[in-house]
């Protein structure tokens, strides 16, 4: 049995209050050397929510703009605007921070998040009015409580706070009084990672047109750890969050593998659904507080705004085939074994030419590498440079040392083979797999017919080793062998796709009104 990718979510949330208060780069200035300049400068470094709607490189992320029309526009793009922006786009939404925090209460189901009375009565409208919200979720969120409780639980209570627009608007409430797994800081993050899951997730659902009891496995490779302190990376993020989003005939685990996670999830995905175990199993993931203005201080000192001000999520969901959708092939596998090594070419060859040769096919034959998405205008201010193309750079010479492409074509290879990176610096959210939403469009379209996503990661900072890790897998057209098993035609597929986007392009006009 084959696995398809039935649908994708990607979603953002602007939280720039939640840069000041709980990006550690930021928090640890703050312990270290309270006083210092960055500090006092960074408020000014803030953008704000329209700033971040026309902001090329998350117009991308949610599906309004092309990869391919992103590399058209010249770097950098903090000093530009992208002419047409909507808070929606076909894979998803960019949050404010005003909704999210609401939506954090909706997710906390041991009374941890306090709202301010009059922020929740001045919010929950807006949150209504979002498509994905239902009754369900909005009636979790509580009247309030008053403004002086929540600055005495902040000042007495060891509560961590909820901040907008510089001022105290809520706080989330130590679950225990000693335990530091349960502490407020801690409970903040995974609340924050939960809440951003049930987004990106409700989203996948949507726009994979399934039913939410259809879903029977959900997978979290997010990068925080939930538990107590006998138990502290226990979980279980994927069944928790899959309980707000209403995917009641679902169980579920977590996975974590630093960046390599969502790739190492989403071939445990496929794997489940094409061994029978599970018919349809979403692998999902929120984002990281902690990565918060994580380069902040190259930022501000380069006169440019915090643009670490967005947390990231993603869903995708995979499904048995359907004879239409694009295949995950699980014969086709990269794997950053054991003894592989750290060296830049041991590692691509590992997770890029090693597979390919297994199956007899050459780099070229991939039409569409997706390696570590990250955002340039991000990386290179802080000195990273540009992740993608470096990455880019030694596949192509891997493929000129295989016989694949000879050295002129170098420079072709990757903008023809390449991405140019949109993703936020969450960690996880770039590594390969924010390019699934569109591979899955243009192998639909007849654009191309294979892609690789490739997951890396840095296990050595955990402190356990100090190897690395990495995971690969390919994304082909669907053969169209199941057909008749499912009754349904490409031209009833075709159908199906031209009344989403109708429906879609009117949920853009109401939104607009």
């Amino acid at each position: 049995m084959k696995s398809i990718i039935k649908g994708a979510g990607y979603i953002l949330v602007h939280t720039p209050d939640m840069v000041l208060h709980n990006g550690t780069t930021q928090t640890t200035e703050c312990v270290v050397n309270p006083e210092s300049e960055y500090l006092k400068e960074l408020p000014q470094h803030i953008r704000s929510f329209e700033d971040t709607l026309s902001y090329y490189p998350n117009q991308v992320y949610i599906g309004n703009v092309t990869p391919d029309a992103l590399a058209e526009v010249p770097q950098p793009w903090y000093d530009k605007k992208c002419p047409e922006t909507s808070r929606y786009g076909q894979f998803g939404q960019i949050m404010p921070q005003e909704e999210f925090l609401l939506l954090m209460q909706a997710c906390d189901v041991f009374d941890l998040v306090k709202l301010d009375s009059a922020f929740v009565a001045a919010h929950k409208a807006a949150l209504a009015a979002n498509p994905l919200m239902d009754e369900t979720i909005l009636a979790r969120v509580a009247e309030g409580i008053d403004a002086a409780e929540i600055a005495r639980l902040v000042a007495e209570e060891h509560s961590e706070g909820l901040y907008h627009n510089g001022a105290l608007v809520g706080c989330v409430k130590r679950a225990h009084d000693i335990d530091v797994n349960l502490s407020a800081h801690v409970m903040h993050e995974n609340l924050v990672s939960k809440a951003s899951s049930v987004l990106a997730l409700l989203s996948a659902v949507k726009n994979a047109g399934i039913e939410k009891d259809a879903v029977e496995y959900v997978i979290d490779c997010s990068e925080e750890a939930c538990g107590d302190m006998n138990q502290r990376g226990g979980g279980n993020f994927a069944k928790s969050a899959a309980e707000i989003a209403g995917l009641s005939a679902a169980t579920g685990s977590d996975t974590r593998g630093f960046c390599a996670g969502p790739s190492h999830a989403v071939v445990e995905a496929a794997a489940l659904v094409a061994a029978g175990a599970y018919k349809t199993v979403v692998v999902t993931a929120g984002g990281c507080t902690a990565k918060l203005g994580m380069n902040g201080k190259d930022h501000v000192k380069k006169g440019l705004p915090i643009l670490e001000d967005m947390l990231g999520g993603f869903a995708v969901v995979i499904s048995e085939d359907d004879g239409v959708n694009p295949v995950i092939n699980l014969e086709i596998l990269g794997r950053h074994t054991v003894g592989t090594g750290s060296a830049p070419q041991s590692v691509i060859g590992s997770l890029v030419t090693d597979p390919l040769a297994r199956v007899g096919l050459k780099v070229t034959d991939v039409d569409k590498f997706s390696p570590e998405m990250q955002n340039p205008d991000i990386t290179k201010p802080a000195g990273a440079g540009d992740v993608p193309l470096a990455n880019y750079k030694m596949i192509a010479a891997l493929a000129v040392k295989r016989g694949d492409i000879e050295k002129k074509d170098l420079v072709s290879f990757t903008t023809e083979h390449g991405l140019t990176g949109w993703a936020p610096t969450q960690g996880h959210i770039p590594s390969g797999v924010p390019y699934i939403g569109f591979a899955r469009n243009d192998i639909l379209a007849g654009n191309i017919k294979r892609v690789m996503i490739i997951g890396k990661g840095s296990l050595f900072l955990g402190r356990m080793t100090n190897l690395f890790d990495g995971v690969s897998f390919v994304i082909e057209a669907n053969g169209g062998a199941a057909p008749a098993e499912t009754g349904v035609s490409e031209e009833e597929i075709k159908k199906l796709i031209a009344k989403a986007m109708r429906e879609f392009a009117a949920t853009l006009m109401g939104q607009a009104e």
